[in-house]
């Protein structure tokens, strides 16, 4: 699509605020091609190699993509509006269960261990120099790993699980190169690829997981990285089986090359066994964040990988944060240590609503999927339909837009916020807004 607006700028930087100026302003919408290099260098009377610069720190930035030949588009959906900023505005007196946040109730108070680690930082203060992860954390969260036979590794301490997955992908990888990301899978990665200017191949999933011919079919069209979600898939629940995750390592295993990155989205709240497909290749790394068992808010994840990986990730951070807080490491310790999360009953109290409305569900022919962790994904014919209707009978959920970049069209309900005496309801009221056809599937 060409569209007529004015580039301007000598300079590399100016060149590239132009561009962005264009799409923030909506002159460049989704879409639009962007001049050859060349010929917008013969128009503002500069090197190629300047256009050229501003061109790969648009990419880099996920403003624009390049498709060899195709040239240089502006991106179906720039970094710069993410998808969070799809959600609606719920209105007042409608329940909401499209945020996909856990339940309050099944949370620590932290108050207890945030003084613990008050008390702690008194006797000994943290200061520069100091080793940035907290050896007590570093110990109980290799334990964990551990126990769940990922392989050894140094450990790390991020800002969440997504600043972990962005510290891995730059350690390793540079603009241009692919990414295979499960399609349906969480925003958060389907924005974080494009916005270090790396590709996205879509991989499809099931119940299971990423789907194995899926998988394959990326790494062989030049993937180099998968990222893999073990448990509590976001948004469709998938959990990578035995069966399964035997049958990723062989695929691993024809390309050792490739860097793989398994976020343990649902490490303490789901009770299904992890799978991991860690260690079969060069590189790695397994990431758990604290967020959905013990709140979001405590930003802090941890993780483990092989020794290059590891190395790269924890000396870039030194060179900006420095570390996360020893403060918040001390409180989580505290959290872990005084069993602060009844993990089980975690576990049982969302796999009872999930379970539920799932069931409830299939006994009015809706088929949905729901494995593990807190989210129930419904494939759909329509989801602008479906989730206007569900709206007008009092219920906020999910447009799978979010979540999809060739998957076919779903709807997703986080139950976190649902009392078991509320799934008839909903389910009588997706069955009515579904009433038009379900889609065919979920790429299975």
């Amino acid at each position: 699509m060409l569209v007529e607006y004015r580039i301007t700028g000598r300079g590399t930087a100016d060149i590239a605020a132009s561009v962005e100026a264009g799409v923030a302003s909506g002159a460049l919408p989704p879409g639009s091609l962007l001049p050859p290099m060349r010929e917008l260098a013969g128009e503002l009377g500069v090197n190629p190699n300047t256009v050229a610069a501003a061109y790969r720190t648009l990419r880099e930035r996920g403003v624009i993509e390049t498709d060899g030949r195709r040239g240089s588009r502006v991106r179906p959906r720039p970094s710069t509006t993410p998808r969070d900023a799809l959600r609606m505005v719920v209105p007042a007196g409608v329940r909401d269960i499209a945020e996909g946040n856990p339940d309050v109730s099944l949370l620590p108070s932290l108050d207890g261990a945030l003084a613990a680690a008050a008390r702690r930082y008194a006797q000994a203060p943290s200061l520069y120099g100091a080793d940035p992860v907290s050896p007590d954390l570093a110990r109980l969260a290799r334990a964990d790993f551990d126990a769940d036979a990922v392989p050894p590794g140094p450990v790390a301490v991020t800002s969440g699980a997504l600043d972990a997955m962005e510290r891995v992908l730059v350690a390793h990888l540079r603009p241009g190169d692919a990414v295979a990301v499960e399609d349906p899978g969480w925003g958060g990665s389907l924005d974080l690829v494009p916005a270090l200017g790396l590709r996205v191949l879509p991989v499809a999933v099931d119940d299971d997981g990423p789907r194995t011919d899926a998988v394959a079919r990326a790494l062989a069209a030049g993937a180099r990285a998968l990222v893999v979600t073990s448990r509590a898939q976001n948004p469709t629940g998938a959990a990578v089986s035995a069966e399964r995750a035997a049958e990723l390592r062989e695929v691993l295993a024809r390309h050792p090359g490739v860097l793989l990155i398994e976020d343990d989205h649902g490490h303490g709240i789901v009770d299904l066994p992890l799978h991991p497909l860690s260690g079969v290749t060069g590189h790695w790394a397994l990431i758990r964040s604290t967020a959905k068992a013990y709140g979001p808010d405590l930003r802090l994840a941890v993780l483990t990988g092989d020794a290059v990986t590891l190395d790269r990730v924890r000396g870039r951070q030194r060179l900006g944060p420095g570390w996360v807080s020893r403060l918040l490491q001390h409180a989580v310790v505290e959290l872990w240590t005084s069993n602060a999360v009844d993990r089980a009953a975690v576990a049982r109290a969302y796999g009872e609503r999930r379970n539920a409305l799932v069931e409830a569900l299939r006994e009015r022919g809706v088929r949905a999927h729901g494995r593990s962790g807190l989210n129930v994904w419904v494939p759909v014919a329509d989801e602008t339909v479906v989730v206007t209707r569900l709206l007008a009978a009092g219920w906020a959920v999910a447009a799978g837009a979010i979540f999809r970049v060739e998957a076919a069209p779903g709807v997703r309900l986080t139950v976190s916020q649902l009392g078991v005496s509320e799934v008839a309801g909903l389910a009588d009221a997706v069955a009515a807004a579904v009433r038009t056809g379900v889609a065919g599937g979920r790429n299975d």
